[in-house]
């Protein structure tokens, strides 16, 4: 593996010339993104009347997410390497008729097996589809006026795609069936596909074809499905249980080994400048807290709203409309205002900062409230708050990569979310329940009245935490990132190369 100094400017050979249908393009990525992002959502709506259809037992109920997540989180490094070797667009093609093949498998399922297999899969073709996606859109958008709009809707479907799937899973499982929220996806391919095989171009490949870095990829698939199986059986069997502690262990064990394997391997899955560059890292670090962090919003706030108070899924959905309206709002504001103008520096722990206010804010809630004064404020400002911060985060860990590495670059950005919703998962579901019991245990004798107390305290529990998830990104951020050496207002003129004041070493072919 060698190394040379800054990236080709964007006239080099093989660059992806500014098209009039770029805008296009755009929106075609945004359906494929928005698919995957809302799947994960969209199904938990689905999962009473799917298990009183299906007959599968509570026990049963957690593998028709973990499923997913397991292919999804394991396969994404892979997933994004695979777009850079047989090119972006066959690979974007591929993942949604593959992941559409699977959601309409599930959809018609009649047993659980059948249904879990079919999660599995779409896992599977969304590990390809969502880094796939997301270098598309690197390597489309190379101005970086239009590279900060397009990012900023990027950025604003992947931080507001979770509730939208809210919404959008009640109205299906209320007016429709179950079933729906799987078809649906097979509607939004479609319209993808068509969208890809006329706007998405094919970009020539310049020099020799890399091999697959099969070790590389046994090595760190293993090492994610593991960390993300550790964190499920910890939500459900504990942090005690052998299953959770002992795969976490070989998590780390085997990342250690991707690792020295990476810094010796003639074609890298991914080449270490990615991700020891400093913006870079610190983008990766902002999405994976974010990530986390996020979960408490949409986990616990949908109990809160459906348990406590009493909502309808519908309800639910509309709930959270006013939130994704200011994350929308404060997303097109920091790409075309405000990152280019201060840097991601100041814009992502300025963004971690609101958030953690807006979680903070939810702690006053108690088992009755009114939604306009006592909910819809703090809603807003998470809204706001992670409007700032997913964009610019998210095109920072894009920006300075050599095109031919795009699509695993971008697969670290899917990575680190996931990975994050997982450990949010894990952490928060736990530190609730123990919040939960010990309350009961305190108050004694345990009535309906004092059961809902302890629920609303443990969410209390959750959004504290979740509040400490952001204040710790906003400190780690703002250290990591350099002064405004990843705006887009510092980047070559016309390029989506490396940072101008830090010239980015690439990997050569």
């Amino acid at each position: 593996m060698s190394q040379t100094s800054p990236t080709l400017p964007p006239a080099a050979p093989g660059q992806p010339a500014v098209s009039t249908r770029r805008w296009w393009t755009l929106v075609t990525v945004a359906l494929a993104q928005l698919m995957v992002v809302l799947d994960s959502t969209v199904v938990n709506i689905a999962l009473p009347s799917a298990q009183a259809d299906l007959g599968f037992s509570n026990a049963d109920r957690q593998w028709i997410v973990t499923a997913y997540s397991l292919a999804f989180g394991s396969l994404l490094l892979f997933g994004g390497r695979l777009s850079d070797l047989i090119g972006r667009k066959r690979a974007f093609i591929i993942g949604l008729i593959g992941f559409a093949g699977a959601s309409a498998l599930g959809g018609a399922a009649g047993t659980f097996g059948l249904l879990v297999g079919a999660r599995a899969l779409q896992g599977a073709f969304g590990a390809l589809l969502a880094p796939t996606a997301l270098a598309v859109l690197t390597t489309t958008f190379t101005v970086p006026k239009e590279r900060a709009r397009a990012f900023g809707i990027f950025g604003a479907i992947a931080g507001a795609g979770g509730a939208v799937g809210l919404l959008l899973g009640g109205v299906l499982t209320e007016q429709l069936d179950w079933r729906w929220n799987l078809y649906i996806n097979v509607v939004i391919a479609l319209v993808a596909v068509a969208g890809a095989v006329v706007f998405v171009t094919s970009v020539p490949r310049v020099g020799p074809r890399p091999k697959l870095d099969v070790p590389g990829t046994i090595l760190v698939s293993a090492a994610l499905f593991s960390l993300v199986y550790g964190f499920s059986n910890a939500e459900s069997d504990g942090w005690d249980s052998p299953a959770s502690w002992g795969f976490l262990a070989a998590s780390g064990v085997l990342l250690v080994a991707f690792v020295l394997w990476q810094r010796k391997a003639e074609h890298p899955l991914l080449p270490l400048p990615i991700v020891l560059h400093r913006n870079r890292a610190a983008s990766y670090s902002a999405i994976l807290i974010a990530g986390a962090g996020m979960f408490g919003i949409f986990l616990f706030v949908t109990y809160y709203l459906q348990a406590t108070l009493k909502f309808t899924p519908i309800q639910t959905g509309l709930g959270f409309l006013p939130m994704i309206a200011m994350l929308v709002l404060a997303a097109q504001l920091s790409t075309n205002i405000f990152v280019p103008r201060f840097g991601p520096k100041v814009m992502v722990p300025i963004g971690m900062t609101i958030a953690a206010s807006g979680m903070v804010y939810l702690t006053h809630l108690g088992v009755t409230a009114n939604y306009a004064a006592d909910l819809l404020p703090p809603l807003m400002i998470l809204g706001f708050g992670m409007g700032s911060t997913m964009p610019a985060a998210i095109q920072t860990a894009t920006l300075g990569v050599d095109r031919h590495y795009a699509g695993v670059a971008s697969a670290m950005v899917n990575t680190s979310q996931q990975v994050g919703g997982s450990i949010g998962t894990a952490l928060l579901n736990t530190l609730a329940a123990t919040a939960a019991a010990d309350y009961l245990a305190s108050h004694l004798p345990p009535t309906p009245a004092v059961a809902a107390e302890a629920a609303v305290h443990s969410y209390a529990t959750a959004y504290w935490w979740g509040a400490a998830f952001f204040a710790f990104g906003a400190v780690l951020t703002a250290f990591l990132y350099r002064r405004r050496s990843a705006t887009l207002a510092a980047s070559p003129a016309g390029g989506a190369d490396a940072p101008a004041d830090t010239p980015e070493p690439v990997v050569a072919h």
